[in-house]
């Protein structure tokens, strides 16, 4: 019996032996991830989308992220301050972090409250051309109280003080590196915004934009034995169903994201046995941009500029018309695009914000069902007359649009069928699409991002990290235009400018109790749709795959999909 305990004994200790030495840092070799829309910069202040967010969260973390549930967890903080605790104050007009003490950059220093402070000054400069302003409105003062410690005083009480330095979109940059990259000077730093010194498990070792990016393990990382993978490379090129089969089929890659395929082709690929499909529904949202600003080349640098108090100098000649865009939303059969688009991992939506639920407004329901008869008495009666080609005009003015969006199957497919179902109400539709890394890319200089807007409608998916909307509604305030200006940086991409929205913004920015939140965000959704400034389309379900030789994968819509990849480990 003793002789058997002695095996056992032995067996289990070689057991453990093995688990520690695969434990080991770099142990698990390379990972391959494919992110078909290649980053065009590591630095996510001065980004273009989704895709060079979730690139730099592998370097640049915040200190606070979402778990795949939702929940702040703190990250490279001791914890979430709260009023209980004595990190935020009675009257919510200021929140205190603390730094946990064992945080180093991957070159070794240590993260201080000078970095934090320095990340504010950064992004809130005027000509730095930050993307996410918006995450630090009403803030008065960013404060290092020590080494480790913060003090944030916001302008107004902030029942809600968990948007600056919270979630991917607002990680911590390195003051060192970046001291001579504020500003103007911004754009120009290669070498920083390509290989950003961080925190996080991996540090760059090779960038080349819009194809690939290299990494290693952070040899500094704060956890002993993290990450498992020794190389991580991060490729683009190719197309969503490229990455999937990649994944799914061939088995030379990892992990694929952003899956945009067919649901059918997606089961298919399943079947071969390699990997697995995996979806979450959060906030992501297809929707069209309506242009509320001429973007006539003839205008040159005033194409697609917002141009006085309400637009009038610049106003779009038929966008403009309240009649027009209703109809364009009347006419669309959202079912149809979700059956041949997205099959489980698409829902019709008739909100910008469809999530969390307590947020969901049942106002717009109109959109689920599509009315055709409606749209064409609509245009009938504002006096826009089909033409012997069937095409409307009025004033000399035809509705014709170019409808862009980025180069993917599935929104082609969506593309072709919205131009029928315009026809139907007498609208001309040429479609175009854009290479993904161009359109999504971060190149203040290209006529051809997002950003620039140089087309009537425009098609992506847009969501927020976390579950507070505030941030992220800010997004459409008047201020938050992409302009010449601002480097074409802000998230009010339709030129859209309500002052009724900005009020009840800056309303929801002071009020606490959570059933007035909800109405109040409610409230800017409902305005936002009813004035067609976007028109929803599908609540996406964000769809990626891994292989099925690797563990710890939590898909998680609230924060980047890596959030946790230094929990990932071959099996």
């Amino acid at each position: 019996m003793k002789k058997k305990i002695s095996i056992f004994i032995v067996l289990a200790f070689t057991l453990i032996l093995t688990v520690n030495v695969q434990a080991k840092r770099g142990s698990d070799g390379q990972l391959n991830l494919l992110y078909w829309q290649a980053p065009s910069t590591m630095n996510p202040n001065l980004y273009g989308g989704t895709n060079e967010l979730e690139a730099s969260s592998i370097v640049l973390e915040p200190l606070v992220r979402y778990d795949e549930k939702g929940n702040m967890l703190p990250w490279l903080v001791e914890q979430i301050p709260t009023i209980e605790n004595g990190g935020v104050s009675e009257d919510l007009t200021s929140i205190t972090w603390k730094i946990k003490s064992d945080i180093k950059w991957s070159d070794g220093t240590p993260l201080t409250a000078d970095d934090v402070v320095f990340t504010h000054a950064y992004c809130t400069h005027p000509e730095t051309g930050c993307a996410h302003t918006n995450y630090y409105t009403d803030i008065k003062s960013i404060k290092a109280l020590d080494r480790l410690t913060i003090k944030v005083e916001f302008e107004v009480a902030k029942p809600f003080p968990y948007s600056a330095f919270v979630g991917y979109n607002s990680p911590i940059i390195q003051k060192a590196q970046f001291k001579d990259c504020i500003g103007a000077k911004a754009q120009e730093c290669n070498k920083q915004n390509f290989y950003p010194i961080g925190t996080g498990p991996f540090r760059v070792v090779d960038f080349k934009p819009n194809e690939v990016v290299v990494f290693e393990a952070n040899p500094n990382f704060r956890e002993a034995n993290k990450p498992a993978f020794s190389k991580l490379v991060f490729k683009g090129g190719g197309n969503a169903t490229s990455a999937a089969r990649a994944v799914l089929e061939t088995g030379e890659m990892d992990y694929a994201w952003n899956l945009q395929v067919e649901p059918e082709i997606l089961t298919k690929m399943e079947s071969a046995g390699k990997g697995k499909v995996i979806f979450a529904f959060g906030t992501a949202v297809e929707r069209l941009i309506v242009n509320f600003s001429n973007p006539d080349p003839s205008l040159g640098e005033n194409r697609s500029e917002y141009i006085g108090g309400n637009n009038s100098r610049n106003a779009h000649p038929f966008l403009s018309d309240y009649n027009v865009r209703r109809a364009l939303s009347l006419a669309i059969d959202r079912q149809i695009l979700v059956d041949a688009g997205y099959g489980k991992a698409g829902k019709i939506s008739c909100n910008i914000l469809p999530a969390p639920a307590i947020y969901a407004s049942t106002a717009n329901d109109e959109c689920k069902t599509p009315n055709i008869v409606e749209a064409n008495r609509l245009l009938d009666q504002a006096g826009w007359e089909r033409g012997s080609n069937g095409i409307r005009q009025k004033n000399g003015v035809k509705l014709s649009i170019l409808y862009q969006t980025s180069t993917n199957s599935v929104r082609q497919v969506t593309q072709a069928l919205i131009k029928e179902m315009w026809k139907q109400i007498g609208v001309e539709t040429e479609l175009r699409n854009i290479s993904a890394s161009v359109f999504f890319g971060s190149d203040p200089g290209s006529p051809d991002t997002y950003q620039k807007f140089y087309a009537d409608i425009e098609m992506y998916t847009n969501t927020f990290s976390g579950t507070d909307p505030e941030a992220y509604m800010a997004g459409w305030t008047c201020k938050k235009m992409p302009q010449k200006s601002n480097k074409w940086s802000g998230n009010n991409i339709p030129r859209w400018c309500n002052p009724a929205y900005d009020k009840i913004y800056a309303e929801m920015s002071k009020t606490a109790a959570l059933k007035d939140r909800i109405r109040l965000a409610k409230s800017m959704n409902d305005i936002l749709m009813q004035d067609y400034a976007m028109i929803p389309l599908i609540n996406r379900g964000d769809v990626s795959a891994h292989s099925n030789k690797i563990s710890g994968i939590l898909m998680n819509s609230w924060d980047s999909e890596l959030w946790n990849i230094a929990d990932w480990r071959k099996k």
